[in-house]
C-alpha cells in the first residue's frame, strides 16, 4: 500500500500519465530484459526531477535514474523504490556560432546530426551510438576514436539531494566509460559541447561510412546493450572472446553474438539471469585462458 502512496504523491508532481505502477523494466531496455520497477516516473521538466528527488530522500526511497536503456541490464526481479526515465521529455536544443547546448533525454545521435545540419564538426563517431546525451556525458561515451570529452565544456547536473550544480571543462574528470558526474551519482541535465565549423560534405561522408561500418560489424537488428565489456589494457575484448572459441556461445536465450562476439544478444526469449550467466561464463574463460579480468561497461542492476 505505501508503493501506491507514494506513486501517488509523485502524480501531484508529474502527472498521472507520466507515472506508472510495476513496470516491466523489459519495455525500457534494449536488451528487452528485466522485472517490474515498484515506480517508474518519467519528468516533463527540470523541477519535477528536482521535487520527485528532494520528495524520495525526504521518504527515504532509493531512486534510480535512467536514460533509454541502451547500456542496461536489469535483473529479473526488478527494482525496488522509484526509477526515473529521463528521456524524450527533456530534449531541447540551441546552437549559437560553434556551441551546441541540449538536454540530457535528447538522444546523442540526434546531437550529431545537428551538427551536422549546423555544418559543425566534432561529434561524427556519435552518429550510431543509441544512448542519451545524459547517459554518454556521464560515461564518457566514446567510439571510434572520439569521446565526449573531446567536445564537452560544460554541464549542468543535479545532485543526489535535487540542487542543481555546474562542473566546467577539466572539473568533468573524465576517464575511459567515466566522470566526475558519475562517481558522485549525479544526473545529468544539460550539456554544452563546442565543436569546429567544418565541411557538410566531408561531415556527412565520414558519419556514412561509420554508420556502413557498424552495420556490417554490429548485430543492430538484435536485443542487445553494445559492447558488454571495456577494453581491457593491451587487448580487443571481442577478439580475446572469439579466442576462447565463444563465438555462438548460448546460454539459455543470450548469445555472444555470431557478428561481433564483443556483443550479447538476446535472441528473442531470455531472461536477465541468462545474460549474466554468459557474462560471468565470459569473464571466467577468459581470466584462465589469457589471465585478462574483463570489467563490464553495461550498468547492471535491480534486485537480486
Amino acid at each position: 500500500m505505501e508503493k501506491e502512496l507514494l506513486a501517488r504523491e509523485i502524480e501531484k508532481i508529474a502527472g498521472q500519465e507520466n507515472v506508472k505502477l510495476d513496470e516491466p523494466m523489459k519495455n525500457h531496455t534494449s536488451f528487452k530484459v528485466g522485472g517490474p520497477a515498484d515506480i517508474l516516473v518519467t519528468p516533463v521538466s527540470v523541477s519535477q526531477l528536482s521535487q520527485i528527488l528532494k520528495l524520495c530522500k525526504n521518504k527515504s526511497v532509493p531512486v534510480f535514474v535512467m536514460g533509454n536503456g541502451t547500456n542496461l541490464i536489469v535483473r529479473d526481479k526488478g527494482i525496488r523504490g522509484v526509477v526515473v526515465k529521463i528521456f524524450d521529455n527533456l530534449n531541447q536544443f540551441t546552437v549559437k556560432d560553434d556551441i551546441i547546448t541540449a538536454y540530457a533525454g535528447i538522444l546523442l545521435s540526434r546531437v550529431s546530426t545537428i551538427a551536422y545540419e549546423n555544418g559543425l564538426t566534432g561529434l561524427e563517431f556519435a552518429c550510431g551510438i543509441p544512448g542519451t546525451l545524459g547517459g554518454a556525458v556521464a560515461m564518457n561515451a566514446g567510439a571510434y576514436g572520439g569521446e565526449m570529452k573531446d567536445v564537452v565544456v560544460e554541464t549542468e547536473y543535479m545532485d543526489k539531494d535535487g540542487e542543481i550544480r555546474v562542473v566546467r571543462d577539466d572539473g568533468h574528470q573524465f576517464g575511459y566509460r567515466t566522470s566526475f558526474i558519475q562517481k558522485n551519482s549525479g544526473i545529468v541535465i544539460k550539456t554544452s559541447m563546442k565543436l569546429k565549423k567544418g565541411n557538410k560534405e566531408e561531415i556527412k561522408a565520414l558519419m556514412d561510412d561509420l554508420t556502413q561500418r557498424r552495420q556490417e560489424k554490429q548485430p543492430l537488428e538484435m536485443p542487445s546493450a553494445g559492447s558488454i565489456f571495456k577494453r581491457p589494457e593491451g587487448y580487443f575484448a571481442g577478439k580475446l572472446i572469439e579466442d576462447c572459441g565463444l563465438r555462438g556461445h548460448r546460454i539459455g536465450g543470450a548469445e555472444v553474438s555470431q557478428k561481433h562476439c564483443g556483443f550479447i544478444v538476446n535472441t528473442g526469449d531470455a531472461k536477465a539471469k541468462d545474460i549474466l550467466d554468459l557474462i560471468e561464463y565470459i569473464r571466467n574463460t577468459v581470466k584462465m585462458k589469457f589471465g585478462v579480468d574483463m570489467q563490464t561497461e553495461v550498468r547492471i542492476v535491480g534486485e537480486v
